[in-house]
């Protein structure tokens, strides 16, 4: 089974069953090695059982439980945008404390299992929610009013724009989820994660850091990279939740998929709002 990038999405079966609906045909790079080698490239485990009184994942489980936590996201971010704008001394609170809460809550559901645990996924809704509408308000707040709006309408149409772009590409097959393809993701993103982590460090020493977020061209290109690693991340959270659905794993699994997205969403929107901020800094 190919490892995804995305932290909740590691404890998937390695077996593809008959489930209900995927995300798009069976593009995984699984399927053209047993047909070129003439035999499973990964292990066989045995399908996810239900109980009596559950069923099996569906397409529109995902749907809808996704739906649901970007509701709260949405909704916990527009108070927070607010309660900043009317009152700038709390932006720095809530953006590390709903950074933190949203951490600690990611660690728990992954280390703890607990991605399927639909209050977890909604209080880190909430909580992302909180940090991103400050951060929102601390990326905009040199610009005026209607500049400002704007410019968090551009990075959330970006955000999804590159969402459903990447959507398109799995379900066509565009660009196929092979385990090549997912070593390099996850590479990548160790490299920006470490490089991202010296930079910090160094701005403790030196003004800016390594440059990585200081606005000029090397931040650019490196937020350029981080958004191209993230749209990638949305290929192989496609695959790894098409392998629950075709797992038949159980409904409250959604939750789980819906996490996983949502980790992936905030992270682009971040990274996309940053860029953003660059060009109208100056």
């Amino acid at each position: 089974m190919r490892t995804t990038s995305n932290p909740v999405f590691r404890n998937l079966p390695k077996q593809e069953g008959n489930g209900y609906a995927s995300f798009g045909s069976a593009t995984a790079g699984a399927s053209q090695a047993t047909q070129q080698f003439g035999q499973p490239q990964y292990a066989p485990a045995e399908p996810y059982q239900t109980g009596p009184t559950s069923r099996a994942m569906t397409i529109d489980d995902v749907v809808t439980k996704t739906g649901i936590t970007l509701g709260v996201l949405t909704i916990s971010a527009l108070v927070s945008y607010f309660l900043v704008n009317n009152n700038a001394d709390l932006a720095a609170p809530l953006v590390i404390g709903g950074g933190l809460v949203g951490l600690v809550l990611v660690l728990v559901a992954t280390f703890g299992r607990k991605m399927d645990n639909p209050a977890i996924v909604l209080a880190y809704a909430a909580a992302e929610g909180l940090f991103l509408g400050a951060l929102s308000f601390m990326f905009t707040f040199q610009l005026q009013g209607a500049d400002a709006s704007m410019l968090i309408a551009q990075a959330v149409l970006g955000t999804f724009g590159v969402f459903f772009g990447m959507l398109v590409v799995y379900k066509t097959g565009a660009i196929r989820v092979t385990p090549r393809l997912t070593r390099m993701i996850i590479g990548a993103l160790i490299g920006v994660v470490v490089l991202a982590l010296g930079n910090l460090v160094a701005s403790f020493f030196t003004e800016g850091g390594l440059g990585l977020r200081d606005g000029g061209p090397i931040a650019i290109i490196f937020s350029l990279v981080c958004i191209g690693i993230a749209a990638f991340s949305f290929l192989l959270d496609f695959d790894a939740a098409d392998q629950l659905i075709r797992a038949q794993a159980p409904e409250k699994a959604a939750w789980g998929v819906a996490f996983g997205l949502t980790v992936t969403l905030v992270w682009l929107y971040v990274e996309i709002l940053r860029l953003l901020s660059y060009f109208n800094n100056d």
